[in-house]
């Protein structure tokens, strides 16, 4: 016998999908309840499962009976051609956004999983879709979608070689997470170090060494507080910060101090969507706090008209400007990028204004910081920072010349990391060419 291509309406003994109303559901219940979230590049995932009743389930089970070896496929949505073999030999309700597709007797399940991921079938597949808010495959359309079919007897002798092929590419992709690992331990461990005064070798040593004086972490503090009195345009009177109390014990010649007294604090705002004035062609740069995940912004994400800022009462901050995410349950909240442009910002963002004697020491700080940032959030589902919490984050300060060394030294080693971690992502997204490599040359003959 020879390949063919085959219909998946020939080659399954049952196409269909869940229930198209979603049912009531909640942490606990009788039936688990599988939707397209549960669907992941590695398999079925239950993880953040949710449960329905007897009743719901028996309701949905009698038409879409799930079976152990039947291949959920994504239909709807965003994820749609992401798929799993049902590894789960209990009863289970699915969501209509998942469907089912049952292998018949000419089709091993598991040769039917990588046939539906080889990149022509996929791509075939994925030009049936329809729809505009959702784009999704009907059951129809993947009745009608083909792939290519080896002789039963050969199916599995396939499937061994290409769990071989894709074991070797999963113990290389794990190595290099943990590299990925090992690096941000590496980077949290220099950070740390940096702010505690235990990476280069303090101004009090080097002065105690050369017999003579130094400027303190105070004396620079002063310094800062003066120069942002002097030039103090905000409304009303200047408000003196108050000083945090020096506890726990740091570095000698250091001292504790806070955001509100080394920078001042601001936030930015969504303009109107709907009024197309504040948008089209716009020349103001305006960012999002999606800009946090790099490490400093020199492209805005949008433009904002004049008339926006006027009326929105945005404020264009300048480069140099830190900014730190306060919202975002995610990884963003509380992390800290620097502003390479001039531009305005949304809502989400603190806008950090920093005399440049010591912006790079602060900006290294809130790095290692962001972490302990999102724990002090309030909120409820979702934490947030807010402008009163950024304010109140306190920062050991070390002398001057005391930060240019520890920010050198931090930049140095960071710089090395960044190559690495360069290398390493290059080195994971070749290990995913490489799957789709080996089902194409499988599959695509």
């Amino acid at each position: 016998m020879t390949w063919r291509l085959a219909r998946l309406g020939e080659l399954c003994e049952k196409i269909t999908d869940g229930t198209h109303h979603s049912p009531p559901n909640g942490a606990s219940g009788e039936f688990k309840y599988v939707t397209a979230k549960n669907i992941k590049p590695w398999g079925l995932d239950l993880t953040d499962i949710t449960y329905v009743d007897a009743r719901t389930h028996r309701e949905i089970y009698s038409r879409c009976d799930v079976r152990r070896n039947d291949v959920l496929y994504v239909k709807d949505g965003a994820t749609t051609g992401r798929l799993a073999l049902n590894t789960l030999d209990e009863e289970f309700s699915l969501l209509s956004s998942v469907g089912v597709l049952r292998p018949g007797p000419t089709i091993k399940p598991r040769y039917l999983v990588y046939a539906l991921q080889a990149p022509a079938v996929q791509r075939r597949m994925l030009g049936h879709m329809s729809g505009v808010a959702i784009r999704r495959l009907t059951i129809q359309k993947l009745k009608e979608s083909e792939i290519p079919v080896a002789p039963l007897e050969e199916q599995d002798a396939i499937v061994a070689e290409i769990e071989k092929q894709f074991s070797r590419l999963d113990e290389a992709v794990t190595n290099l997470q943990r590299v990925k690992a090992n690096l941000k331990r590496f980077k949290a461990s220099v950070l740390k170090s940096a702010v505690e005064g235990r990476l280069v070798e303090s101004e009090s040593g080097i002065a105690r060494r050369e017999g003579r004086s130094y400027e303190s972490g105070g004396a620079l503090l002063r310094k800062v507080l003066a120069e942002r009195r002097k030039q103090w345009a905000g409304r009303g009177k200047w408000r003196e910060p108050e000083q945090p109390a020096e506890e726990p014990p740091i570095p000698e010649g250091w001292i504790w101090a806070t955001v509100d007294q080394l920078a001042a604090v601001g936030t930015g705002a969504t303009p109107n969507r709907e009024n197309a004035a504040y948008w089209t062609h716009g020349d103001v740069p305006w960012v999002t706090s999606a800009v946090v995940n790099d490490a400093y912004v020199d492209q805005p994400s949008e433009f904002v008209t004049q008339l926006a800022l006027a009326e929105t009462n945005l404020t264009v901050y300048p480069a140099g400007t830190l900014l730190v995410a306060m919202y975002g349950e995610g990884k963003t909240r509380g992390k800290c990028t620097e502003l390479r442009i001039p531009a305005a910002t949304n809502q989400a963002l603190a806008a950090l204004q920093v005399c440049e004697s010591v912006r790079g020491y602060l900006r290294h700080f809130l790095e290692l910081g962001y972490e302990e940032m999102r724990k002090v959030a309030s909120g409820g589902v979702q934490p947030n920072l807010n402008l009163s919490l950024v304010r109140s984050i306190r920062v050991p300060l070390p002398p001057q010349a005391e930060q240019a060394r520890i920010v050198a030294e931090v930049d140095r080693r960071l710089s090395i990391v960044r190559e690495v971690e360069v290398e390493v992502d290059a080195n994971l997204k070749r290990a995913q060419a490489l799957r789709q490599a080996i089902l194409a040359k499988v599959f695509e003959q």
